[in-house]
């Protein structure tokens, strides 16, 4: 837990925001540079990525 909200949540809560980002960007809605649209995906699939394992660890484990 950090800040009393559990570490799942809080990258759900993050994810959420990256791909919201992500799909306004893609189509054009928010005007950014590829370069940032790239790097945000890619911090997208480590957090996604890290999320799912955890939570698989937590649930499962």
């Amino acid at each position: 837990m950090i800040f009393g909200v559990d570490i799942i949540l809080l990258l759900g809560i993050i994810n959420l925001s990256l791909i919201l980002f992500q799909l306004l960007s893609g189509l054009r809605l928010i005007k950014v540079k590829y370069k940032t649209h790239k790097l945000l995906g890619i911090i997208l699939f480590f957090t996604a990525s890290i999320h799912g394992i955890y939570a698989i660890i937590i649930n499962y484990i």
